[in-house]
């Protein structure tokens, strides 16, 4: 099969996805709304906590307010991304594992991880999206410097940071295979991840770099942020864009360790 024929395949499989997570949300139309609500409180809660801090100083780090809006759109829309594509799926592959459905998506012929990541779709987040899209359009016009070209890089380091969270994330959900019950590693992926929904500006030094390299969850924002606020570091670009598809790869050898490890449900 060629590559156009696979691409084509995956896109159909995704939209048939997507329309059967669409009629689905559809079917509980409260429960469609009430998580469109629990995230704008989401988005809320980081806004204000920024809000309130600067209310007392100028600066955080080296950034001011202006800047710091423009670090949580960027925040916001990677996560809004991560939300649609893979929160649903990856939040519930532990039980999948335990209860054997797993076991049924290993004998599609298609990549089982393909399966895994993006079976199902967050309809209800699209929304979230569109909010997250407008408050970094707004956070931009704020900027004295913003141009146009900054825009482009935008197209380059948003997918990048998506890159980095779905890698940390899929591997965090993969243990489950090993372990079969991974709640409490789960729990140390949401507080590692909450490091980097902060400017990496605000840690020490030695913190900094952990974030930037042994766990790279600055690169999720803080780093798509450095490129539209301040002038582009380039060895820290480079690393960026060299360790994302590098993460990716990364994933796929980790996949196939687990299902080496793997006791199906129904043995």
């Amino acid at each position: 099969m060629s590559q156009q024929s696979t691409l084509k395949k995956y896109a159909s499989l995704y939209y048939a996805f997507f329309r059967a997570s669409l009629q689905a949300d559809l079917e509980y139309r409260a429960n469609f709304t009430l998580r469109i609500v629990t995230d704008v409180f989401w988005y809320a809660a980081q806004i204000f906590t920024f809000e309130v801090l600067y209310r007392h100083t100028k600066f955080i780090g080296h950034w001011n307010l202006d800047q710091t809006r423009v670090f949580l759109g960027i925040l916001f829309v990677v996560d809004a991304i991560y939300m649609i594509l893979l929160h649903d799926n990856l939040e519930r592959f532990s039980d999948k594992v335990r209860k054997g459905d797993l076991d049924l998506l290993l004998v599609k012929p298609v990549r089982s991880q393909f399966m895994i990541s993006f079976q199902r779709v967050g309809t209800a987040n699209f929304a979230n999206l569109i909010m997250a899209v407008a408050w970094l359009w707004w956070s931009l016009s704020r900027l004295p410097d913003f141009n146009l070209i900054k825009l482009l890089w935008l197209l380059i380091v948003i997918p990048n940071g998506f890159m980095f969270l779905y890698a940390f994330r899929f591997c965090f959900a993969c243990t489950a295979v090993i372990f079969t019950r991974s709640e409490n590693l789960q729990f140390i992926w949401y507080n590692i991840y909450k490091l980097g929904t902060r400017p990496d500006s605000i840690y020490a030094p030695w913190m900094k770099y952990i974030l930037m390299t042994v766990v790279p969850v600055a690169l999720i924002a803080s780093v798509p942020a450095r490129v539209i606020i301040d002038e582009p570091s380039w060895p820290l670009m480079i690393w960026s864009f060299l360790l994302g598809p590098t993460m990716i790869y990364g994933t796929t050898l980790f996949w196939k360790f687990c299902l080496k490890h793997y006791s199906s449900a129904s043995s």
